[in-house]
């Protein structure tokens, strides 16, 4: 009974906080309350930069992906082009027509040698 007469009693008791933040007080932990402003100072910083780090990896996975698009876009382009049905319609208005024969061997024979 005594025992939760005395817990009732310290719970309903306020807290004197005019004992903890007085002038002697806080001077006497101004290095901890510094610290702990860098601390907090810090944890914004890193919230910032993870958020920052983050858009820019973002924005390079973009960058990558539309990258690799462009590259197979122009690789099948590529591929296409270097048909022979393509290099023949893109070579005809220079001039050049596909060979309906065999090449000529040409053999150079020299009498003086032998």
């Amino acid at each position: 009974m005594e025992t939760e007469k005395k817990i009732l009693n310290a719970a309903s008791e306020k807290i004197d906080w005019k004992k903890h933040f007085n002038y002697s007080h806080i001077v006497k932990n101004i290095g901890f309350i510094l610290f702990l402003s860098l601390i907090a100072i810090a944890y914004i910083y890193n919230g910032h930069y993870a958020d920052k780090l983050s858009r820019k990896i973002s924005k390079t996975e973009h960058q990558v992906k539309e990258l690799e698009y462009e590259y197979k876009t122009i690789k099948s382009e590529v591929i296409y082009r270097s048909k022979a049905t393509e290099m023949i319609k893109s070579v005809e208005p220079l001039g050049l027509k596909e060979l309906k024969q065999p090449p000529i061997l040409l053999i150079v024979t020299d009498s003086s040698k032998q």
